[in-house]
């Protein structure tokens, strides 16, 4: 439940509408999403075997130490802390309250409490960053709030962290069947036929000239950053390694199952959007039909879909439906994450009040810190910002993890109970693909990737200040 609960947030119901504006094309929506069903449930495959082989409190942060030593370890951990989880729980977040918006209209991004001002531009060797607009809104603070109640939930113990996730897990799984069953018992014949014509059609693309493909597929790489922010969260369970009974069997089990049944319904349910909704639109129309997939108001495709069906009335209860499942995605994610701040403490490399548990057998100060930054994250930045500015981190890491695992297979009396499919074939096209995707992520969207590259590399220095104030023996 883990896994797929800390899977389904609120991805699935709103990066839709920028891949279509990206992209154009009811086919290439789609394809994308099989892209990444691909990478994902490959990735997921090798984690799997880590796990068996590691199943240590920590997960993909004992996996870079064990294969790379402590300094990748430690620039996997402080990434996970300043960028990857804290920026992840802050969209999720803003997610939730972006659909609380539909409930009741005061919580807006446009409804500022305290408008601090702007930061930028700043032009730099790579390009410009900024303005990032700072300050405190009425859709910002309901996120907060969401943050500080799931992490006081957690720090009361992993069992009712557990009890909330595997009922709001329940209830967003019910959630996503119910729009795949939109699209098959509502399904619109002129929005099929309408999707159809335009199937594969992709303005632009007239004599297919190597040029013009290549720029195709460019943007297709660009395009997966919403798709790949859905898909992630999945290597959450490996964090909680250390507190899973029989992790050797359980964790590559649960990787493999979780991913593959929520990329499933992935596909189906974006299936389903073009079955009740075109792909184009126009941002100016006044009807859910006008705006299409496309322009969906606040790019809330999924109640766009029950909206068309049922009415304002369907839009509520789609709202009230993604409004669960964000929250249940970041009790998982606040659940899991505190457990990679706890194992750097544990090995000398952050605060040693980190490494220590509470009197609910759970680390209390990791979950804390958690939190404070992940709220003060919240008030930097859109939802789309936040996913620009933490999905190049995530596949940077992710690739220096499936390196991991050829080091772990030529490791003698390495101990294997579980292994990936397809090796080494699976894992050097996953390498592949996500070096693309990087690739263009820092032609073509600099100003959040370099910033959150920049970051990583701080860590360098930083492990190294800290090593010498700690003592830390070499590893």
């Amino acid at each position: 439940m883990l896994v797929v609960g800390s899977m389904v947030g609120s991805g699935i119901f709103i990066v839709s509408a920028d891949i279509a504006r990206q992209v154009k094309s009811p086919g290439l929506l789609l394809l994308v999403w099989l892209v990444t069903a691909f990478m994902t449930v490959i990735a997921a495959s090798y984690y799997g075997e880590l796990a068996a082989a590691m199943p240590h409190s920590g997960g993909q942060y004992v996996y870079l130490r064990e294969s790379f030593g402590l300094l990748c370890g430690f620039l996997y951990g402080w990434s996970m802390l300043l960028i990857i989880q804290t920026a992840t729980i802050a969209a999720v977040a803003i997610a939730f309250a972006k659909f609380a918006g539909v409930l009741i209209p005061w919580f807006s991004s446009s409804s500022w409490i305290w408008k601090i001002g702007s930061l930028g531009p700043f032009t730099l060797w790579f390009g410009q960053l900024g303005p990032y607009t700072v300050g405190l809104n009425t859709q910002n603070l309901l996120a907060i709030v969401s943050i500080v109640a799931l992490t006081w939930i957690n720090f009361l113990g992993i069992r009712l962290g557990a009890f909330v996730q595997n009922l709001f897990t329940y209830t967003k799984m019910a959630a996503l069947v119910g729009i795949v069953l939109l699209g098959v018992l509502f399904a619109n014949p002129a929005v099929l036929r309408a999707n159809r014509e335009a199937f594969w059609g992709v303005p632009g693309l007239g004599s297919g000239s190597e040029t013009e493909w290549m720029a195709l597929i460019t943007q297709i790489g660009v395009a997966m950053v919403g798709s790949l922010f859905a898909a992630d969260a999945w290597n959450n369970v490996t964090f909680v390694a250390g507190e899973v009974k029989n992790p050797e069997r359980t964790l590559p089990r649960a990787l493999a199952l979780g991913t593959g049944l929520v990329m499933v319904l992935y596909i189906l349910i974006n299936l389903a959007y073009l079955s009740v909704l075109p792909l184009a639109g126009s941002p100016d129309a006044t009807t859910v039909m006008g705006r299409g997939i496309e322009y969906a108001a606040e790019d809330r495709v999924g109640t766009a879909a029950a909206e068309v069906v049922f009415g304002p009335t369907g839009a509520i209860v789609m709202a009230i439906a993604v409004m669960i499942s964000t929250f249940g995605c970041n009790n998982g994610l606040i659940l899991a994450g505190a457990r990679v701040s706890y194992a750097m403490a544990r090995d000398g490399v952050f605060f040693h009040q980190v490494g220590a548990v509470n009197r609910y057998r759970v680390p209390g100060v990791a979950l804390l810190i958690q939190g404070a930054w992940a709220s003060l994250l919240c008030l930097s930045g859109t939802y789309g910002q936040l996913l620009d500015f933490l999905i190049f981190t995530v596949l940077l890491f992710y690739m220096m993890t499936m390196v991991a695992v050829f080091r772990l297979r030529r490791r003698t009396g390495a101990h294997i109970s579980c292994y990936g499919l397809g090796f080494p074939l699976l894992p050097i096209i996953y390498l592949i693909l996500a070096g693309f995707v990087e690739l263009q992520l820092l032609r073509y969207k600099p100003q959040y990737t370099w910033p959150g590259l920049i970051v990583v590399l701080l860590g360098i220095p930083i492990y190294y200040l800290w090593k010498r104030v700690a003592r830390i023996p070499a590893p």
